[in-house]
């Protein structure tokens, strides 16, 4: 068993370092040593001190802490799950929608889940944008009028410096065809300190909002200053949504789901994703059913609050895009315009429309 729990002062980066600290047996850090080599590692101490380290089933230590079933590759896995590289122009540019793109300033996390679908693209080494291939991406959305939106992930952007941050979100505020800026992070969540006043005042933009996208799969992660720092954004007036995984074991249920959902509208987050696990090496253990997972919604429906509804998704692998992965509650019933509506109790009633 490991030891008592100390929090630690700073990030956790190495398997003895997480045994040191009573996350994990010291007895497993030889096999974690071997899951360390291939996918990077890092736990935060806000992260560490919601971990239950005598739970091997714990709902955030299952997301940040190595786990040897990740050396095990399953038929269909992929290094680029969901197909990024095909659409990429220049570096730091996923153009797959015609309207958006993605740009990746860095390729570093706070934390590293262990369900990635980038996880061999990100970690300690990877490369962040320099200047010029900064300027290089900035230019290319510069030069393609019909982008409107920018989402800013990685990586996680928010681990840039308050100043490179700012300087980032005015050059995309001087584009004049752009709306739009998004960001992708789990920092809110997994490292709150960061979400300080001056981080807060570089996602302002001057002329187009900022929206956050915070990632967060289960309550357990939602403590007093997650909260705080997430409320520190809103007040600022900048909307927040968020989008989660769907994980088996660890929030595949209709109690956590809905716990889950009811917390991040409590602080002021509308669920916005949820997605399918992508295939990513290593991580069939968190992968569910795409029918439970429709299951699972349509017992969501009806009995928990609109508000708390994300959309269950599907990002294609090869990158053909993300799709709902809807039920349908409507069928034609002869002609006439008739339909057939099933209710969220499984009711028919028949509609003419």
């Amino acid at each position: 068993m490991p030891r008592d729990k100390q929090t630690p002062q700073k990030t956790l980066r190495h398997p003895a370092d997480l045994a040191d600290h009573g996350l994990v047996a010291p007895t497993d850090v030889a096999a974690l040593e071997r899951v360390a080599a291939q996918f990077a590692v890092a736990v935060t101490p806000a992260m560490a001190e919601r971990i239950d380290p005598t739970d091997p089933d714990d709902p955030v230590g299952r997301q940040f802490l190595p786990d040897a079933r990740e050396l095990l590759v399953t038929e269909g896995e992929l290094a680029d799950p969901i197909g990024d590289e095909p659409f990429t122009p220049v570096k730091g540019i996923t153009h797959r929608y015609h309207d958006r793109v993605l740009l990746k300033p860095v390729h570093a996390c706070p934390v590293y889940c262990r369900f990635c679908f980038r996880r061999e693209m990100v970690g300690p080494g990877s490369d962040a944008l320099d200047a010029g291939e900064l300027d290089g991406a900035i230019a290319y959305i510069q030069d393609n009028p019909q982008i409107w939106e920018v989402i800013l992930t990685g990586g996680d952007p928010m681990i840039l410096s308050p100043r490179r941050m700012g300087d980032l979100i005015a050059r995309l505020n001087d584009i004049p065809h752009l709306g739009l800026v998004r960001i992708h992070s789990r920092v809110p969540v997994v490292d709150p300190d960061r979400i300080n006043a001056e981080m807060v005042a570089a996602l302002k933009g001057t002329r187009i909002p900022t929206w956050v996208m915070l990632h967060a799969n289960h309550w357990r992660e939602l403590g007093p200053d997650q909260v705080a720092a997430i409320g520190r954004l809103v007040d600022a007036g900048i909307p927040m949504l968020s989008q989660s995984v769907l994980l088996r074991g660890l929030n595949d249920d209709v109690d956590t789901l809905t716990r889950t959902f009811r917390a991040l509208i409590s602080a002021r987050v509308k669920p916005h994703y949820l997605h399918h696990g992508d295939l990513a090496k290593g991580t069939g253990h968190f992968r569910t059913s795409v029918a439970a997972g429709r299951a699972l919604m349509r017992q969501l429906r009806g009995d928990v609050s609109g508000l708390c509804q994300p959309t269950y998704v599907l990002d294609i692998p090869g990158g053909h895009g993300k799709v709902p992965l809807t039920q349908d509650y409507l069928s034609p019933q002869g002609e006439d315009g008739i339909w057939l509506v099933e209710d969220p109790r499984g009711s028919r009633h028949s509609y003419r429309g």
